[in-house]
């Protein structure tokens, strides 16, 4: 399976030690803790970081990425599944998850179809006052560490690409919300990618990897933190530096979801609106480049 550079899972035990770090509800702790940022609330962040917009799907028709489904989750399981988190301990919920699995559900419909919808479910008890931080935190908690779990147990459904596709993974640096990014890594591993992801990478770090490997693709997240300047260089510096030089870039996250024309405004090459779009659009760009090149 897919894994961050140089760490392996020790990388998806960093991302899920605090999900939700830096964005502390100001009436949950005292003075001294950070505080969610003014206009900012936890169903924003569980929405645009936790969930990356790169891989909710409101209208697939019940297709999901690069996989042979044999069941499906409907909309009653899934909203009987959401409160769990805040019930039961990881191992019973590891059960319950795997239920779906024993029946045929794929490993890219539990993600999207089960874990996601609960985490947003959780976050609309929080912020409705139906529980409180501690538990919204250690529900949230439970949920990635049933993510984890059912990544390390079930190998990737690979179909042959041909010419081998590789792909780097990174929240923009300086962005904390690495969830996404390995979200993604996973997503795009299982589609038979080549493909790594680094979390709280430093910007010389990522620019160090871009220029020793030579990636087909590189996939940002980004939230409203990282000005379009700034992001604009460091897609500038990428391309700069890149042992690719037809490498193509994606970005997405709720910087993106919030302005679509982002995208042209930096430089990049595309966005998607969820994973399967993701898939193709990166596919095209890198057959796309190889055929030019």
């Amino acid at each position: 399976m897919a894994s961050a550079i140089g760490m392996g899972p020790a990388a998806l035990l960093k991302a899920i030690s605090n999900p939700l770090k830096g964005w502390i509800r100001q009436d949950d702790v005292q003075s001294d803790v950070p505080r969610v940022k003014p206009g900012d609330d936890l169903g924003t962040v569980i929405e645009a970081d936790f969930i990356p917009r790169l891989l909710m799907s409101h209208a697939r028709n019940g297709r999901h990425p690069a996989v042979e489904t044999g069941g499906q989750i409907n909309s009653d399981e899934a909203a009987e599944f959401a409160t769990l988190p805040l019930q039961i301990e990881v191992d019973e919920l590891l059960l319950a998850t795997e239920a779906f699995l024993h029946r045929g559900v794929s490993v890219e419909s539990i993600f999207l179809d089960l874990l996601a919808p609960s985490a947003r479910e959780l976050g609309r008890m929080w912020e409705e006052d139906d529980c409180d931080f501690v538990e919204v935190t250690m529900g949230l908690w439970r949920l990635q560490e049933v993510m984890r779990e059912i990544a390390a147990r079930s190998p990737p459904v690979i179909r042959s690409l041909g010419i081998e596709r590789s792909a780097l993974f990174s929240p923009v640096p300086g962005d904390q919300h690495s969830f996404g990014a390995l979200m993604v890594d996973e997503i795009f591993a299982r589609a038979g990618w080549k493909s790594e992801a680094l979390i709280d990478p430093h910007r010389r770090e990522l620019l160090r990897l871009i220029s020793e490997k030579s990636f087909d693709l590189v996939g940002l997240t980004v939230t409203n933190d990282c000005p379009s300047g700034a992001l604009s260089k460091l897609i500038s510096a990428i391309r700069t530096v890149s042992a690719n030089p037809q490498i193509a870039i994606l970005i997405g996250g709720r910087a993106v979801t919030e302005n679509p024309h982002l995208v042209e405004e930096v430089g990049a090459d595309g966005t998607a609106v969820d994973a399967d779009a993701a898939l193709t659009l990166a596919a095209q760009l890198v057959e796309g480049a190889r055929l030019s090149a």
